[in-house]
């Protein structure tokens, strides 16, 4: 049950409903329909804009994070205009109560200077309709606006505390699973090093030494008669065949000796926040070239940061396949997606990556439809 409600935003939108539920509550007990039937033009009205507050938050609540700008304004013209309209029926401050939900929700759809700009608009605009109050002036409607955007602006800071702490967590996950990628792409790089190191060492010293020995055994048959000599051509023997089986270590050690990626591009993706990768990569997923492998890695991650400050998805597809000596990597994710797809640093460098090694780079994208990604790596070696 905790872990169910440990995101910001879970707790946010509950909240929120929770507020908006209290206020139909009171909207029922003093304005219902069945009530008022005289006035029921009215009461409609009024019911109406309640319903499309709660709509519209639940709809901000839950995807506000992944429209588009046009969309998020609109769904947030028709929450300020529907709590609005509530105090303008009732003549009471019950759209205030729901201006401030809005204001708890802002800091999580825009940046903070559209947001705080928002918040006082909203609150700016509810002053008319407090004046047309038949006990309010324009001086008590200033003032009451003034003061309701004191309230507003509490809940407002309170919930951009916790964007930055969530965002600072996200970030901090973010940066562990690149780590734990990073470090097991060393360590994976250590190991093959070491391979290699100990299968020099065992063709150049062991090897040498036991092809010394078999030829002095060779001269050593011509030497001798008898018994001794039967001997020494079973030394000889055994000499030639662990001289055998070391070769067979040697190229055992050498065949061995590429970088799985595997466990490098998991520990990646596992830490990602607020976004659900598919990872398809062939087993085994071995790279000979450290440095092609750390091209694969870094690309791997600048996909993942870059859907997740520009795409606004909740999914991420990633595909790893070797096809005619080369690596192709395909993403797509299922974000907004953009009309005009504007190159900036992090796409920039990772065709200046796959430029060292004679690799290209394709970025499309249609509005609606998410991002799409194809990387062509020309490969060395490929175990």
């Amino acid at each position: 049950m905790l872990k169910r409600f440990a995101s910001p935003l879970l707790l946010l939108r509950y909240a929120g409903l929770f507020t908006w539920c209290s206020v139909g509550v009171l909207l029922m007990l003093r304005w219902s329909p069945f009530r008022n039937v005289d006035v029921w033009p009215r009461i409609s009205m009024l019911w109406f804009c309640f319903l499309l507050f709660g709509a519209a938050f639940y709809w901000l609540a839950t995807t506000g994070a992944r429209l588009r700008y046009g969309s998020v304004h609109f769904a947030l013209m028709l929450l300020t205009l529907a709590a609005i309209a509530i105090s303008f029926y009732t003549r009471s401050g019950l759209g205030v109560v729901l201006l401030m939900v809005a204001g708890g929700i802002l800091p999580w759809l825009m940046s903070t200077s559209r947001a705080t700009g928002w918040l006082v608009a909203q609150n700016a605009a509810m002053i008319p309709v407090i004046a047309s109050f038949p006990a309010y002036s324009w001086t008590d409607a200033i003032f009451q606006g003034a003061l309701f955007l004191v309230f507003s602006s509490f809940i407002f800071m309170i919930s951009l505390a916790a964007l930055q702490q969530s965002q600072s967590r996200d970030a901090m996950r973010k940066i562990n699973a690149e780590l734990r990628a990073t470090q097991s792409l060393l360590a994976e790089s250590e190991r093959v090093a070491e391979r290699l190191r100990i299968s020099r060492e065992l063709h150049d010293l062991v090897g040498h030494h036991l092809t010394a020995l078999s030829l002095n055994l060779e001269v050593a048959s011509h030497l001798i008669d008898g018994k001794a000599r039967e001997y020494v051509l079973k030394a000889q023997s055994l000499s030639k065949l662990l001289l055998s089986d070391v070769r067979e270590v040697v190229s055992s050690l050498r065949e061995s000796d590429a970088i799985e990626l595997g466990a490098a591009l998991r520990n990646l993706v596992e830490g990602v926040p607020s976004l659900q990768v598919h990872l398809d990569v062939p087993e085994p997923f071995g790279m000979n070239d450290p440095s092609r492998a750390q091209v694969v890695l870094r690309l791997t991650q600048e996909i993942i940061t870059n859907t997740l400050k520009h795409a606004r998805a909740r999914q991420l597809w990633l595909s790893f396949k070797v096809d005619a000596g080369a690596l192709e990597l395909l993403a797509r994710d299922d974000g907004i997606g953009s009309a005009i797809v504007n190159p900036g640093n992090g796409l920039s460098g990772m065709r200046e990556r796959l430029a060292q090694f004679g690799g290209v780079l394709s970025v499309t994208s249609q509005p609606g439809k998410g991002f799409k990604l194809a990387a062509h790596l020309p490969l060395e070696a490929f175990a």
